[in-house]
């Protein structure tokens, strides 16, 4: 007969025995931190641009106005994945994170979407097109400062708002029939160029669909024609700026700067 090993069942008791209590503990804990309230909010939000749609206080009426409350809730009737979805809903934000700590302190970390262009269509619609190529409303609160576009622009937001501008310019018909896509990739380019996005204030598109551009400074027109070689074509521009309208007379010298022609800017005086 084998012995039995006295010390081994000792020691496998007093697992058991501990295991067991902490399991009881920590039951304890969740019990006690389910009855925490939330006692705080802090919001952060992330704003890469000068335009401000959206604020602490924003962020607090518009969940007030959904009754996703926090404070002087308890933790476990605090509804963080639905506020998180609520937010991320909200037009003006691009992501929202949310969390709640065990001493009852949430934290909102709010990015704020990044407007490109301003869209004014032809049955007098506006809208704007951020930074994602996706269609975003105009704001009560704040006014965006970036080019405006005008024009032979028949797309309405509450027809497009689904539509990225990826999925329109991969959609074989939709990228024959709309124009905002070309309008949204010549705005990107002029944002993220210091120059150009100091200088260019109105995308417009004529008759023939190809794109106008109006400068802040000079009265003249620059005919872009499509969004094809949009990098060739500013290059142009700003070499013709900076070697043809090198005296102060040459900005009203010419009426019609062209970009259309490969290789070549044709200029029509006034």
């Amino acid at each position: 007969m084998k012995k039995i090993n006295l010390k081994k069942i000792i020691v496998f008791v007093l697992w058991i025995i501990g295991i067991s209590s902490f399991a009881v503990l920590l039951g304890f804990v969740n019990a006690e931190q389910k009855e925490v309230v939330g006692k705080s909010i802090n919001v952060i939000v992330t704003n890469e641009s000068e335009n401000s749609f959206i604020d602490e206080n924003i962020v607090g009426s518009y969940l007030n106005d959904r009754k996703d409350f926090v404070i002087n809730q308890k933790l476990k009737d605090i509804r963080v994945v639905e506020i998180e979805n609520a937010l991320n809903a909200h037009p003006a934000i691009e992501k929202a994170d949310v969390s709640v700590d065990i001493n009852g302190r949430a934290e909102i970390k709010v990015t704020q979407r990044k407007p490109v262009v301003r869209i004014m269509n032809t049955q007098g619609e506006s809208y704007y097109i951020d930074s994602n190529g996706k269609l975003m409303p105009l704001s009560d609160n704040y006014s965006a400062r970036v080019p405006f576009a005008n024009g032979l622009i028949i797309e309405g937001y509450s027809s497009f708002y689904n539509y990225s501008i990826n999925k329109i310019e991969e959609d074989t018909i939709l990228n024959k029939l709309c124009v905002i896509d070309n309008v949204f990739r010549v705005a990107e380019y002029v944002e993220k160029d210091s120059l150009l996005n100091s200088m260019i204030q109105q995308i417009h598109l004529n008759a023939k669909k190809e794109i106008e551009l109006y400068a802040t400074i000079g009265n003249h027109k620059i005919v872009f024609g499509n969004s094809d070689d949009i990098s060739e074509k500013f290059k142009k521009l700003k070499m013709f700026y900076k070697d043809g309208l090198n005296s102060i007379d040459a900005w009203n010298k010419y009426s019609i700067i062209n970009l259309k022609y490969k290789n070549q800017v044709v200029c029509t005086k006034k």
